[in-house]
């Protein structure tokens, strides 16, 4: 069973950025889609982004559209959300995993973005 791991989080002002990194685990990175998640205190977790397995095919949800890139690296086993313009109501934990609900790994520890002045 892949495992993934996120990291990359931290406290940052409105308009700044952030680069999170997700590591999985594993020999078959580069077989399956990766997506990023959040999810925010009282709402449910919602997907930001994905790529599929060799990075031809990548799509945002339109509240990230022009501020979020999602990318990966298949010999590092790592996607990466490089996020810029960041405003409070991106405050949320990010995660990683498949991009669908009927492939989903364990979920990981996530990782805390809190944009906030």
């Amino acid at each position: 069973q892949v495992q993934f791991a996120e990291s990359g989080g931290g406290l940052v002002q409105p308009g700044g950025s952030l680069r999170l990194s997700c590591a999985a685990s594993g020999r078959l990175f580069g077989t399956y889609a990766m997506a990023w998640f959040r999810q925010a205190p009282g709402k449910q977790r919602e997907l930001v982004a994905s790529i599929t397995d060799r990075g031809l095919a990548i799509s945002y949800a339109d509240f990230v559209k022009g501020r979020f890139t999602i990318s990966r690296d298949n010999a590092r086993s790592t996607v990466y959300l490089q996020m810029n313009s960041l405003k409070p109501e991106d405050t949320a934990v990010y995660y990683c995993n498949r991009p669908l609900p009927s492939t989903y790994a364990d979920w990981g520890q996530g990782t805390q973005v809190t944009v906030s002045s």
